[in-house]
């Protein structure tokens, strides 16, 4: 799928610079003790609040806070949840470079992204400097023990990736799910966590491919999502795969200049049935997530159809982008100048992103993946 770069609103900027452009306006000050290292004893008991967004007609731009757990009683009957049932696989393998004179190197972290050939993947490694090309690292056990199982260090890539050389025949998914970990972002350092709360409880374990999980699921419980059931709110699955992307800063003052990394994603047939037939009758379709929301506004029409399929999207929505699918969204608190909250403020309008973010950081909310939520209508 090509690059869908947003569309800026001209009745508003005309040809000129909008600050809105500007990778600064998207900066908030964080105090480090508000991200949330670890998640929350009770997955739907974190903090929501709901945000009015500004095309939202009377009552704009207010907050209310609940907790996730309310949702039920928040939604409408009717509506139509959309979640990403995407898994994130063990890609983080720990090892210990080999050399000549020992086999008992420096340790080591290969972070795996993304799979080339049957052998041959993208990763990120660390530490990268004294990885020179062709070191090979031996993967240790979860007890530290060596493995036997050698993996080759290949080129340097653009964006601090290396090509990573798998053993000639290994079976590479029984390798991840032996000696890998399910990854954690890069700011949690609390690496206690136990995997599966870094996994949505209706992730398909056909689908691991990620390398992130979509956070926005990580609220919901089976019980949950009975009680949404019951309540006549409906959900369905798509998937995207959640790679690279989630992590890169934007780093050009303009944020038109800042190249997405592709991304997977796919719509069954029924999903699109039941997003199309959900439009048709005037009731809304909720993402649970950004990756949900980056996926049908690159799989629907300029005439609100979606359609099935498998695309790879590097759709880009920041201020100024028209909306197509969705009618409202549940996602988490993003990093500052993030691509992600360039998504958020282009859905509930800048102004009132800003200064909903700025209340949670008053009221304390827990930020990022393992943080709160947000309920934007």
């Amino acid at each position: 799928m090509e690059n869908s770069e947003a569309l800026l609103d001209l009745e508003k900027t005309g040809d000129q610079w909008s600050p809105l452009l500007d990778t600064a306006s998207y900066f908030y000050d964080l105090p480090d003790e508000l991200i949330a290292q670890t998640p929350a004893d009770q997955r739907d008991c974190s903090r929501l609040m709901c945000l009015r967004r500004s095309s939202g007609g009377e009552g704009a731009g207010e907050t209310s806070r609940r907790i996730f757990k309310d949702l039920p009683g928040l939604l409408r009957r009717g509506d139509l949840l959309v979640m990403n049932d995407t898994r994130v696989f063990k890609a983080r393998l720990t090892g210990r470079k080999l050399s000549a004179q020992s086999n008992d190197g420096a340790l080591c972290e290969i972070f795996c992204l993304s799979q080339v050939a049957r052998s041959l993947w993208n990763a990120l490694v660390r530490p990268g400097r004294k990885l020179a090309v062709g070191s090979r690292v031996e993967l240790l056990n979860e007890t530290g023990e060596s493995s036997g199982i050698i993996i080759s260090i290949g080129d340097r890539l653009d964006d601090g990736l290396r090509l990573i050389h798998m053993p000639n025949g290994a079976d590479v998914s029984a390798l991840f799910d032996k000696y890998g970990r399910v990854p954690l972002p890069p700011y949690i350092k609390n690496r206690g966590v136990p995997d599966e709360r870094y996994q949505t409880v209706y992730s398909d374990a056909q689908n691991a491919r990620s390398a992130a999980a979509p956070t926005a699921g990580l609220h919901f419980t089976g019980s949950l999502m009975d009680e949404l059931a019951a309540a006549g709110i409906e959900h369905t699955f798509i998937t995207l795969d959640v790679g690279l992307g989630t992590f890169r800063p934007v780093k050009e003052r303009d944020i038109r200049a800042h190249k997405m990394h592709t991304e997977r994603c796919r719509i069954g047939e029924g999903s699109a049935e039941l997003i199309n037939s959900a439009k048709k009758d005037s009731r809304r379709v909720i993402a649970v997530g950004t990756t949900v929301t980056r996926t049908l506004e690159s799989m629907t029409d300029e005439g609100g159809v979606v359609r099935s399929g498998a695309a790879d999207t590097d759709i880009f929505i920041y201020p100024g982008y028209r909306f197509k699918a969705i009618d409202a969204l549940i996602t988490n608190f993003h990093l500052p100048c993030s691509t992600l909250l360039m998504l958020v403020a282009a859905f509930a309008g800048y102004d009132a992103t800003m200064a909903a973010y700025a209340e949670a950081v008053r009221e304390q909310y827990r930020f990022f993946s393992f943080g709160d939520a947000m309920l934007i209508e």
